[in-house]
């Protein structure tokens, strides 16, 4: 699956600044250029393949050094954002979930950009069920209320997970809840309720029933683009064959151009002979070849 880079890098690049600091120690800063190394592979040279196995190999790394820096969090949060992007790229999305949660055990721990990731990602791929219960208990963590994004992930989840499956009353629960009043403000909240019960709305709209029969007018709206080739085709063959009828029987030019066009009107529509509807056209053209 082909997927835009931007997201991950824009993380990247806030590492810019980490770079610069002084007394970074040696695994960090083997983290870091094993960061540079997979956004090369990533964004330039295309080895998505190269660019996963960096960030695993440093992942791995990074788990046995002592998490004393606070730098710490960000080298790995980094990693697994390249990482999520390279398994995008290789089409193997259905191991993100997997991958990110062998690295932070607990699915609460996950921070938060990694979650709104996530959510983005299996949305492109209609696949927002795989997040419902990770997001969901990630969201209702009351640590992670404090955490910024931690209103970003809401409002992803909502309009993402929650309404597309149609779980219209849990989203309710989830803007009115705990977890509404830490993410959104009042005036969000009375959006987001609006939002919520139009989707309710629509979806208690009785679907049309296919057995009744459609009133005429329903019937001359539904026609479909195809349909109205073939009408207009049908009329065109017909204006010509009442201006040759009117004709003179010399007029052999003009009977020549009307069996153009029903030649072009049978390869177009690929009238079947069998077809009560057919004998018409079929009686025409051998009247004007006799």
């Amino acid at each position: 699956m082909t997927s835009s880079s931007s997201t991950s890098l824009a993380h990247t690049c806030s590492f810019g600044s980490v770079r610069q600091s002084p007394s970074l120690s040696s695994d960090l800063a083997q983290t870091l250029c094993s960061l540079d190394t997979a956004a090369d592979q990533l964004m330039i040279h295309k080895d998505f393949q190269a660019a996963f196995d960096t960030c695993d190999k440093a992942l791995a790394h990074l788990a046995t050094v002592e998490n004393e820096d606070s730098r710490y969090g960000e080298f790995k949060a980094g990693l697994c954002l390249l990482g999520i992007q390279a398994l995008a790229e290789l089409n193997q999305w259905r191991g993100v979930l997997v991958w990110i949660l062998q690295h932070y055990e607990c699915q609460d721990k996950i921070p938060a950009k990694i979650m709104q990731m996530c959510i983005l990602l299996y949305t492109k791929v209609s696949e927002q069920a795989l997040m419902h219960e990770t997001a969901r208990c990630w969201l209702h963590c009351p640590s992670n209320s404090r955490v910024v994004g931690f209103g970003t992930v809401a409002e992803l989840y909502l309009l993402h997970v929650l309404l597309p499956l149609g779980h219209v009353e849990e989203a309710h629960e989830l803007i009115l809840g705990e977890v509404g009043s830490c993410a959104f403000t009042e005036d969000q909240r009375h959006t987001a309720v609006a939002i919520v019960e139009e989707k309710a709305s629509q979806s208690q709209d009785p679907p049309p029933n296919p057995s009744e029969d459609p009133s005429p007018d329903t019937t001359g709206r539904a026609v479909s683009p195809q349909g109205t080739v073939i009408q207009k085709l049908k009329a065109i063959v017909s204006f010509l064959y009442r201006r040759l009828s009117m004709a003179s029987v010399g007029s052999f030019t003009l009977r020549r151009v009307f069996l153009a066009v029903v030649l072009l009107f049978v390869l177009f529509v690929r009238m079947d002979p069998a077809l009560p509807s057919s004998f018409l056209w079929i009686s025409k053209l051998l009247r004007l070849l006799q």
